[in-house]
């Protein structure tokens, strides 16, 4: 067997995978992103993650053949480097793509981690799709987009940080990035409980809002009016934000993946489903 790798770098998960050819996952790892320390404690967890994968799969890391990286922006790709990372405080750089490749000795390819799965998204999709979007809602947001037929990259490796799109440049509410009326500032996991404190200055709530998480104030939509109405601007915002990607790239077909889309798909999708009609020019992709 060829044995290929890949690393997700992400926000919250750091995760690695060792497959063949076909794209048939032979080894796994999984853990928590380190939240505190510099980059290089980062990379250790990364090369310490590749170790696990490839034991798992059984195979030696330098029988490796080629390895991909997808991870949170911004990056200087021609560095091979994540360079101080939104949602990674504190952390002022992340060199990945050196030390992964002296531990394999192998090609390795850095991506912004949507790009990746965009990627991805075409390797395994139906058809062969040209023109296709990857739009993460997890702790962050992002895009990758492929058009036809070639993955938009950008001078650094940061084409489609569409996360920092400026829906509102009034509004209050601040992204990570410390930019007022982005679209992550409205619609990311990390900002949600800063979302629905601001919202409760104008809505009634039984949540601790104190402690509630992402997915809490998500779950108890339907049941409490604040988490419902939370859930109101998401659906606006979200729907805001496919129409502006259906709009610069048009794709066939947008998918959407990340953790908070993923584990709440009925909360965060079918309100951009009902809306979006409304706010393209043409019929929307599906």
């Amino acid at each position: 067997m060829s044995a290929y790798l890949g690393v997700d770098v992400g926000a919250s998960t750091l995760a690695v995978v060792v497959g063949d050819e076909t794209g048939t996952v032979h080894g796994r790892y999984r853990a928590a992103t380190p939240q505190q320390g510099e980059g290089g404690d980062i990379v250790d967890a990364v090369l310490d993650g590749i170790r696990a994968a490839c034991e798992d799969a059984g195979v030696d890391p330098a029988s490796i053949v080629a390895a991909g990286i997808g991870a949170v922006g911004p990056q200087d790709a021609a560095a091979g480097a994540v360079v101080s990372p939104v949602n990674l405080p504190g952390v002022e750089r992340i060199d990945l793509v050196d030390p992964v490749a002296r531990l394999l000795d192998a090609d390795v390819r850095l991506h912004n981690d949507a790009t990746a799965a965009v990627i991805g998204e075409r390797f395994a999709a139906d058809g062969d799709p040209r023109n296709l979007v990857y739009l993460t809602i997890s702790t962050g947001l992002g895009a990758g987009a492929i058009v036809d037929g070639t993955v938009l990259a950008g001078k650094f490796g940061n084409a489609a940080e569409v996360g920092h799109f400026t829906q509102d440049p009034d509004a209050t509410l601040v992204c990570g990035c410390g930019s007022p009326g982005h679209w992550e500032a409205f619609c990311g996991g990390a900002n949600l409980p800063a979302h629905a404190r601001a919202l409760a200055e104008e809505v009634d709530t039984s949540l601790d809002l104190v402690d509630c998480g992402p997915a809490d104030l998500l779950d108890a939509a339907g049941t409490d009016p604040l988490a419902t109405r939370l859930v109101q601007r998401l659906g606006h915002w979200n729907a805001v934000g496919v129409s502006m990607l259906v709009h610069a790239f048009d794709p066939e077909r947008v998918v959407v993946g990340g953790g908070v889309a993923r584990n709440h798909p009925e909360t965060i999708l079918e309100p951009i489903r009902d809306r979006l009609p409304t706010h393209t020019l043409r019929p929307p992709p599906p």
